[in-house]
């Protein structure tokens, strides 16, 4: 992802903008969280990803300690430390990629953020990871749609996600026409290959692949605060 800031041509400037639609709600939880309300949230968070794209904002990135999380966490701090005009809606224009930012309805999700006692850095954090953790389980679900395997995915994945911790193999087994032993290795499986994906998602935001098991730590430990 840091490389994508470190390159001029169309393609990785299209790469960068995808980049910025994918990953722009951690971005305006945290400016919300910073005491702006909604309409200034919202015009900031889009000011902020146009600068991203006209400036290269990332193009000053040292891929030696790049994760992309935190150095993106690091330039709204920088940019928000900077912006005067804090009431400036965005201006389009130039080369840049137009975004697709679904800030109109960004309140409302923020509105459902259950805890009022995280700071705008672990807000950040927190909701980083269910972002990567989401697409982690969306991409595992498209694999195991295209192997026609949609029904099992759908039996099973709540012991990843907790929803099933109660729910006897048996009765997932029965549910399946399956055994016991049969779902139980079907549950590993999934894990196994659950956190394949996150390793995937997670070394699409980090410089070197030494860096993805302490991300992993980083972010699970944000979602468990």
């Amino acid at each position: 992802m840091l490389a994508a800031g470190r390159q001029s041509s169309d393609r990785s400037r299209d790469a960068l903008a995808s980049l910025c639609e994918t990953y722009w709600y951690p971005v305006y939880a945290f400016i919300r969280r910073q005491g702006h309300d909604a309409d200034a949230a919202r015009d900031l968070t889009q000011e902020f990803f146009a600068r991203v794209l006209e400036k290269n904002y990332f193009g000053d990135a040292d891929p030696a300690r790049g994760r992309f999380r935190a150095f993106l966490l690091a330039s709204i701090r920088h940019f928000l430390a900077n912006e005067r005009d804090r009431a400036r809606a965005l201006k389009r224009g130039g080369p840049s990629p137009p975004l697709s930012l679904d800030v109109e309805n960004a309140e409302g999700t923020y509105q459902l953020e259950g805890r009022d006692d995280l700071t705008p850095e672990k807000l950040f954090d927190a909701r980083w990871a269910m972002l990567l953790l989401d697409r982690a389980l969306n991409r595992l679900r498209r694999s195991y749609e295209a192997s026609g395997k949609a029904d099992v995915f759908d039996r099973l994945k709540g012991f990843l996600t907790g929803d099933s911790q109660d729910v006897p193999y048996v009765e997932v087994a029965q549910s399946l026409d399956s055994t016991e032993p049969a779902v139980k290795v079907a549950v590993h499986r999934l894990r196994r290959r659950f956190r394949e994906a996150l390793i995937e998602e997670i070394a699409q935001t980090v410089s070197s692949p030494a860096d993805i098991d302490a991300e992993i730590r980083h972010l699970l430990d944000a979602v468990s605060r």
